[in-house]
């Protein structure tokens, strides 16, 4: 689960890291009111899931109150990814003297908290990684001992040469590890890391990505979700008890496991297509799930072929293909239908596709290229 940078920010002061104060506007009066509040220069920000907020045009500089009103009448309701900005953080505008980026996330190779840290903040991390490598450090935590103040200094010190930021820094860089860690978080970062003339060391960004499997235990952070800034598509998923994410391509994937779901993708790409989606029915389904599944792949317009990929353990292929013939009865659905079922009640799935009028496969790769090829047209 994302959450505003707002929010981020709330989850990093509970932790002690400094952060500038900031208020929320969801219309140009409120922008303007909280930047007259403020009395001075302020940064309007949107707050969407996104990156590249600033290149989009939704981060902007303001001298005062009314060119707030302006800039947040012009960022609310913009899109940005396919996002639309419906609120905005008005936030008093830093002096920046320099500019570092810290972060942390869950490497799963390493089964581990890791710390990437770079004096050159401001930019994408992965642009860095890309252009100059050695301008990145990295710590794996152990998870039995969590943070050592010595690895927070080692840290800070990669980022700075003056003692006294490097003191600051090393106390962000292990509040950072406290709240990644207190609120559950996959994935967080600053940045930019500031300092300004007067020598103080400042988050003026935060982006967090909370772990799904962490939200039953802490209320206090899944209350944050904002149904309104994710795609429709997920909630429904979500609601529905289906694990989805949506790709790019044209071949809509309907899959039960998620190993399956993968090799299935895989394939796909092999025979030249590409996966419009992930989408796990899961191990045990019933027809309102399939009915449910294909309401979300068809509502991408981009989807050209649907395809269904059932190998019944669990899952039982006469519940699978139930809900495709009812899927088709609520919903008009343009797009092909192509179908494997193999495995528990295989006969009776089939029996029930047939009478419906569908015919299905029981080769993985004939029904993934013939999906391929319908969707190519």
């Amino acid at each position: 689960m994302d959450i505003h940078e707002y929010q981020a920010k709330e989850r990093f002061a509970l932790a002690g890291i400094p952060v500038p104060p900031g208020r929320i506007a969801t219309t140009a009066d409120e922008a303007e009111a909280i930047a007259n509040e403020y009395g001075c220069a302020v940064m309007v920000k949107a707050q969407v899931h996104s990156g590249g907020r600033g290149k989009a045009g939704g981060v902007k500089y303001c001298n005062d109150a009314s060119e707030a009103r302006e800039h947040a009448s012009n960022i609310l309701g913009m899109d940005i990814n396919g996002l639309t900005v419906e609120k905005v953080l008005v936030t008093p505008a830093e002096d920046i003297e320099t500019e570092a980026y810290v972060g942390v996330l869950i490497d799963r190779k390493n089964q581990a908290a890791t710390f990437m840290v770079s004096p050159d903040g401001g930019m994408d991390i992965e642009e860095v990684a890309a252009s100059t490598p050695d301008r990145i450090r990295k710590l794996s935590v152990d998870p039995r001992y969590g943070l050592l103040p010595h690895q927070a200094l080692w840290l800070a010190n990669f980022l700075y040469d003056d003692p006294a930021l490097i003191k600051q820094a090393s106390k962000v860089v292990a509040q950072l590890y406290d709240s990644f860690v207190n609120s559950g978080a996959s994935m967080t970062e600053i940045n930019p890391l500031i300092t300004t003339p007067d020598g103080e060391v400042k988050a003026i960004d935060a982006k967090m990505t909370i772990d799904g499997n962490e939200l039953f235990r802490r209320p206090d952070v899944a209350g944050m979700r904002d149904l309104a800034a994710e795609p429709a598509s997920e909630t429904k998923a979500r609601e529905a008890g289906l694990s989805y994410v949506k790709l790019d391509g044209n071949v809509g994937c309907c899959v039960n496991g998620a190993g399956l779901a993968m090799a299935t993708m895989d394939l796909v790409k092999y025979y030249g297509g590409e996966p419009a989606n992930f989408l796990d029915i899961g191990g045990s389904s019933n027809p309102d799930k399939v009915v449910s599944a294909l309401e979300i792949i068809t509502s991408d317009p981009n989807v050209k072929a649907i395809l269904f990929n059932i190998f019944g353990g669990i899952t039982r292929c006469d519940d699978v293909a139930n809900g495709i013939v009812e899927a088709t009865k609520r919903i008009d659905i343009e797009p092909p239908i192509v179908i494997r079922l193999t495995g528990t009640n295989e006969d009776l799935g089939l029996q029930i596709l047939e009478e419906a009028g569908f015919s299905a496969y029981t080769s993985m790769d004939d029904v993934v290229e013939k999906a391929v090829e319908l969707a190519k047209g």
